[in-house]
């Protein structure tokens, strides 16, 4: 038998196939209204079970790890069809059309919003690019901020989330899971990190540096060529120039922005000090309150998925069914559970998406742990 022929008949194999995929599909919408009249979850694992075990044996010992593969993406499938039909009225699509239609249709121009460090951080120039003419509140560190827009104190607040050299501001991840927050927008900045010092200052007097530990980061390459120069870490890249500023020492520089040299009178030591010219700086604006603005095309969210083998690979399949591209994926530990992670997600998506947000909906009925952090445009 030739190629040709062979491939005429996984043709006709895969109609007939689709044919069955057809009519399996409509029997779980049968089941699903079903289980609507009757109150039944949708996820029955002891079934599941059953089907896997069956189809397994029936497929012999050379296909039998295939069968599971095909059959647990079937029973996913199937799961999230009727999902979709039974989250028509959902109270989690009802929640995100709500803040959709109460939401402004143009992000505020000013604002009272909360940012770490003080004037010349990095923050705030990301704050001066978020907003027309916001009315900045300082705090000394990132959970400041996040207890501002918590408690109501300051309607936004803004915070670096990752860099393209030092990767993920860890700091911020983990204390996402502390707060009650949405993501309201985002921008892209870049960063030069600049050594500065007081005025009169050479390069041959310093014997300490001192800056964020993501400056440091960024900056490695130029820090590990002066190993007899000491690193200390601070709060932020501008309270550390402020810090030189305030200080009598001649040996002390700080990695911070080209502005803080203006700000606290300081001069520049070395410019451009960081490991890639290329180097930019995502931020985040954050409210307690959810706001979801027209042009939003990037959704946050954070999920746990079950501890067993392929949890976290029917996770994201699901998105991938959708054709949505994963812009972002992190774990962290979740404290008092061993070696279980709660995943942080970046979608190129929008909840204007009839099928991302049914597919959301499907995804905040989970019982182990699921938040939408919000809907947003990057600047």
């Amino acid at each position: 038998m030739d190629l040709q022929n062979l491939r005429k008949e996984i043709d006709e194999t895969d109609a007939a196939l689709v044919e069955l995929f057809r009519k399996r599909m409509q029997i779980s919408r049968d089941i699903v209204a079903y289980k609507m009249e009757h109150d039944l979850p949708i996820f029955h694992p002891g079934r599941e079970r059953e089907v896997l075990l069956r189809v397994s044996e029936q497929a012999g010992e050379e296909l039998s790890t295939y069968a599971r593969v095909l059959y647990g993406t079937l029973m996913d499938l199937s799961r999230s069809y009727q999902s979709r039909q039974m989250n028509t009225g959902s109270a989690f699509v009802s929640e995100i059309r709500a803040a959709a239609e109460r939401t402004p249709k143009l992000f505020p121009e000013t604002a009272l919003v909360a940012c770490p460090g003080v004037e010349g951080s990095f923050t705030q120039q990301a704050c001066d690019k978020l907003f027309a003419l916001p009315n900045i509140l300082y705090f000394r560190n990132f959970e400041g901020v996040f207890q501002a827009v918590d408690q109501g104190l300051c309607r936004y607040g803004v915070l670096p989330i990752e860099n393209s050299t030092g990767g993920s501001v860890n700091d911020v991840y983990n204390l996402m899971k502390n707060y009650r927050f949405h993501i309201v927008g985002g921008c892209k900045l870049q960063v030069n990190h600049n050594l500065l010092a007081r005025p009169g200052v050479k390069f041959s007097e310093i014997r300490e540096i001192i800056s964020h530990e993501q400056a440091i980061s960024q900056c490695s390459e130029f820090l590990h060529a002066h190993p007899e120069i000491r690193v200390t870490k601070y709060d932020n890249t501008a309270l550390a120039a402020k810090a030189v500023a305030e200080s009598d020492r001649t040996d002390l520089a700080a990695i911070c922005s080209h502005e803080c040299g203006a700000l606290y009178g300081l001069t520049m030591v070395e410019e451009h000090v960081q490991n890639n010219e290329n180097n930019h700086t995502r931020f985040i604006c954050i409210s307690r309150d959810l706001e979801i603005y027209p042009g939003a095309n990037r959704i946050s969210l954070m999920c746990a998925t079950p501890h067993k083998p392929g949890a976290l690979y029917r996770l994201i399949s699901k998105f991938a069914a959708l054709g949505v591209n994963l812009t972002k994926l992190e774990s962290k530990p979740i404290a008092g559970r061993d070696f279980e992670f709660m995943f942080y997600l970046d979608l190129e998506a929008s909840v204007w998406n009839d099928e991302v947000i049914h597919l959301l909906a499907e995804l905040s009925h989970t019982d182990e742990g699921f938040v939408f952090l919000g809907c947003y445009h990057e600047v």
